[in-house]
């Protein structure tokens, strides 16, 4: 017994020793400058996922040791420019990992959690043309996008002057997205005042999800496992639980799949009529295509395409409105509403709404919505991608299946590319010197590439069109502590708020609205 307990003994020692030795030195990463023990073991990066500062301690890495710094044994983060187009420009043969799967819906992938270029690419044709800036910018999209608009506005009038604005928003691209993909057979009425519909945006209060996801992505077997047990074991797996049912985004997918067996059951003539997303998917039916898509296909790809389009939207618009109504955002304001108040009569709709074309072309409020993307990305995290072969990335060899990315988050905080990178200015989009045009190389928040956000027209036109109509209207200031409390907001596995900040509080931002005289 104690020669098999020596042996083993021997054999772990053995196994550990090769472990140092083949990640210190041995390994090609171990020229990729980092902490020792980032190198060694995935778990140091994984704690820092599980306490929510894994962006902030990328950021710092990279100030500490450069552009390309070693944060696990099979994982390294970029900060260039070079290895920006590398891993994530057209072509690269560069795939999404395992970890876009916790955003499948209904147990099918889709378009953001495809892994494969192929897969991507066949999906992404069928709806490519619903998301072009011609097609979002005209006809029913951009009056959907304009009557939107006008809701948020009634609602300011009832509820104001003080609004809590990280739910009213919530409302208005919750609205938008669901009429976009659904039309008349799943859109909310959030804005008209629909208590069953602004409902849904609970699943994105619970904070609970944060750590849901954390479990997701570094435990996906053992997470799966637990929710499905029932019986005696399920009564024990509920106190283990990292979320208590219903799991988050449970209310919103279950509004989609309604969605989807709405239209499903629709007469074809009924279906005719529609010129939603889901009508566009439904081109492509088993019903109607060979090796078509079937029911479950097309409400994932809605699902998907309705959670991506509420928090990113609803996010960016409430970080806008909170920096230019603080003390030093001020300045930024008064140019923004000089702009605005300079549209025309006919360029205002019957509503008194800007139109949406007429939004898209000014050039401060797009300096604005540029700036609150650079410092307040909807999603400021890492975008991680694998090779299934060796590649070399800014002069380092990476070995097959290295898990590779760069964060937005860092990115736009070089200050070497931004000039006090954690200063809001809008100004610094406008400039035509050369600090400026480098600027605009950098700025990443809707990715790039094949897998750049599909969303992005209708997210800009929601966005240019709600900040023109208010700001013609409106002069915003922070109410309570708001002027030095950020708002805060669930970022994947973290809390996303201003550092600069004395506190924070998530999910909730005072604005106040004073019409102007």
């Amino acid at each position: 017994m104690s020669l098999t307990l020596s042996a083993l003994a021997t054999l772990i020692i053995g196994f550990l020793i090769y472990h140092v030795l083949n990640s210190l030195i041995l390994s090609p990463l171990a020229r990729i400058p980092g902490p020792k023990s980032f190198a060694l073991t995935w778990a140091t990066l994984g704690f820092e996922d599980y306490k929510g500062t894994r962006t902030r301690k990328i950021n710092d890495l990279h100030a500490k040791f450069g552009p390309a710094v070693r944060v696990g044994p099979n994982e390294v983060s970029f900060n260039s420019i070079s290895a920006l187009r590398t891993i994530y420009g057209a072509g690269s043969g560069f795939e999404r990992t395992a970890f876009y799967r916790m955003f499948d819906a209904y147990g099918r992938q889709n378009l953001f959690t495809f892994a494969t270029v192929k897969e991507h690419g066949e999906r992404k044709k069928l709806v490519a043309h619903s998301y072009t800036k011609s097609v979002m910018l005209k006809g029913g999209n951009s009056a959907m996008v304009e009557q939107k608009a006008k809701l948020y506005m009634d609602l300011l009038k009832k509820t104001g002057p003080t609004i809590e604005i990280f739910s009213a928003l919530h409302y208005f691209s919750l609205d938008n997205i669901t009429h976009f993909l659904y039309g008349e057979y799943g859109r909310t009425a959030c804005m008209e005042g629909s208590e069953q519909d602004r409902a849904l945006i609970n699943d994105i209060l619970d904070t609970s999800r944060r750590k849901l996801s954390w479990y997701a992505v570094h435990f996906p077997g053992f997470t799966k496992w637990l929710y499905s047990r029932t019986g005696v074991i399920g009564c024990i797996a509920r106190h283990l639980y990292p979320m208590n049912l219903p799991t988050t985004y449970t209310g919103i997918r279950l509004h989609a799949m309604k969605a989807c067996q709405s239209f499903a059951m629709a007469s074809e003539s009924d279906k005719a009529k529609e010129t939603s997303l889901i009508a566009k998917l439904w081109q492509y039916h088993v019903s109607r295509k060979e090796n078509g898509l079937d029911d479950l296909d097309i409400a994932s790809e809605c699902a998907d395409h309705l959670l991506a389009g509420i928090d990113t939207t609803s996010d960016t618009l409430m970080f806008l409105i909170w920096a230019l109504s603080r003390p030093q955002g001020r300045k930024y304001q008064e140019k923004l509403i000089e702009e605005v108040g300079k549209i025309t009569v006919d360029s205002i709709n019957a509503d008194r709404i800007p139109r949406a074309d007429v939004c898209d072309k000014l050039p401060y409020v797009d300096a604005v919505i540029k700036e609150t993307l650079r410092l307040y990305a909807p999603l400021p995290g890492s975008e991680p991608r694998s090779l299934g072969a060796t590649a070399t990335i800014d002069g380092y060899t990476i070995p097959p299946r290295t898990t590779v990315s760069i964060s937005p988050y860092a990115l736009h905080r070089n200050p070497e590319v931004f000039k006090n990178p954690l200063e809001f200015n809008p100004d610094r989009w406008l400039d035509s010197t050369k600090e400026a045009t480098e600027a605009k190389k950098w700025f990443w928040a809707f990715s790039s590439g094949g897998r750049m956000c599909i969303g992005m027209h209708l997210a800009m036109a929601e966005m240019t069109t709600l900040v023109a109509a208010i700001y013609r209207q409106y002069t915003t200031s922070t109410k309570g502590d708001f002027d030095t409390v950020s708002p805060g907001i669930t970022a994947r596995y973290e809390v996303f708020y201003d550092e600069t900040c004395s506190a924070m509080e998530e999910h909730e931002c005072q604005i106040e609205f004073r019409a102007h005289s």
